[in-house]
């Protein structure tokens, strides 16, 4: 009995020893354990990727929506009644000026021109006889041989004959210009389109039938529209009238998103506002010699219209737009972050133009808004870079991960 309550009192000692060092453990391991992030437990700030930004001329640009229109455009149309026989071009094609597209049946204009040729050489003929009349009576007349009656009727015959030949001959110049609009020819040299009759149908001239459209495409206008407060604004900010628009340069944006390598220039834009929409219209012409322009398309039209000497580009997922105006979150140099109002002006390349709210050397938030605690907070600024080149920092981002479990 005595040995076995020596036991129990051994066993029972040793656990007490037990449980005070697992407590004792527990309050060493506290304050270095997994969760903790430093001195006092505080976890470390989060990372935001900024960028510093600093200032520098900037054209101010204006992306608008366009068309494209060529810079001519002929209507081929009938110009005498017939039946079409032959279409003489190729659809689609280039012609030239002058090419004959559509052969319409000349027979009846011929036969027109043969009787109005034969007429002429009637009135020629009584041309001649009247005036060999005159000059016979004239000596007579004089001499008094016959009445001043009878030369007087002499004389008229003649001059009424003069006026018959004159007229015949105008109608012989009517029958060879309705002859040769038989042969429908290209008024201007450019791309002609699908022919919209065939041959055997009957065109007329009363009706003015369409035969085909034939436009100039090697050089294209594209109209588009600006408001006119805009205009105004970069006109003052540009210091020049942009109206005259012959140093602007102007780029076509596909619906792609691809740039025309070839730049236009502005032509000119609208001497009145149209008062339904507040709208001025304005024209670019542009080079298009490989045809990558088509009349009727719509395109974007980016266009610089002002230089401003002194601003600012960041992303536009930097600025938070509202109704209230545009911020951003600017870390100071505490660490802490800050919300700023800015005002921003055109947006080029994926970025906003800032005008005013930022200077040089500060740090504005681009990525992490996520992690942001509010006003205020502190956070661990790491340069941003644009998602092209984004991702060779990422190792860099979960570096921290292995110091929080030392």
């Amino acid at each position: 009995m005595r040995s076995l309550s020596s036991f129990a009192t051994r066993a029972v000692a040793a656990t007490a020893v037990l449980c005070m060092l697992v407590a004792c453990g527990d309050k060493n391991a506290a304050p270095g354990g997994p969760g903790a992030g430093g001195p006092g437990g505080k976890p470390p700030p989060p990372q935001v990727g900024v960028i510093t930004v600093k200032t520098a001329p900037v054209a101010l640009q204006s992306e608008l929506p366009g068309r494209v229109e060529a810079v001519r455009v002929a209507q081929v149309r009938a110009r005498v009644n017939g039946v079409v026989l032959k279409r003489l071009f190729t659809e689609g094609s280039e012609v030239k000026q002058g090419q004959v597209l559509f052969q319409i049946d000349p027979a009846p204009y011929q036969a027109q021109l043969a009787s109005a040729r034969a007429n002429l050489g009637k009135a020629q003929a009584n041309l001649s006889q009247a005036t060999a009349q005159a000059n016979r009576y004239k000596p007579l007349a004089e001499a008094n041989a016959v009445s001043k009656q009878e030369y007087d009727n002499v004389v008229a015959a003649q001059r009424t004959a003069q006026a018959d030949v004159a007229a015949q001959r105008a109608l012989v110049q009517i029958a060879q210009i309705n002859t040769g609009y038989a042969s429908v020819t290209a008024p201007i040299a450019g791309r002609i389109g699908r022919a919209l009759v065939t041959e055997g149908a009957l065109v007329s001239a009363a009706e003015a039938t369409q035969l085909a459209v034939i436009q100039q495409t090697d050089s294209v206008f594209v109209n588009f529209t600006q408001s006119a407060s805009e205009l105004q604004r970069l006109r003052r900010a540009a210091g020049v009238n942009v109206t005259q628009g012959e140093a602007v340069p102007v780029s076509i944006i596909m619906d792609d998103g691809s740039e025309l390598t070839h730049k236009g220039k502005l032509l000119f834009s609208d001497v009145t506002v149209d008062p339904t929409s507040g709208q001025v219209t304005l024209r670019a012409q542009v080079p298009n010699n490989d045809n990558m322009l088509l009349p009727g398309q719509y395109v974007r039209v980016r266009v610089a219209q002002a230089q401003v000497p002194a601003a600012i580009l960041i992303p536009q997922q930097a600025v938070t737009r509202g109704s209230s105006g545009d911020t951003v979150v600017v870390v100071g140099a505490d660490g802490k972050t800050q919300p700023r109002t800015i005002r921003v002006g055109s947006q080029q390349d994926g970025q906003w133009v800032v005008l005013e709210g930022l200077k040089d050397g500060e740090q504005v938030v681009v990525d992490g808004f996520q992690k942001l605690q509010g006003p205020g907070a502190e956070v661990k600024p790491v340069p941003w870079s644009a998602p092209a080149t984004a991702q060779a920092p990422a190792p860099a981002a979960a570096a921290p991960a292995p110091a929080a479990s030392r």
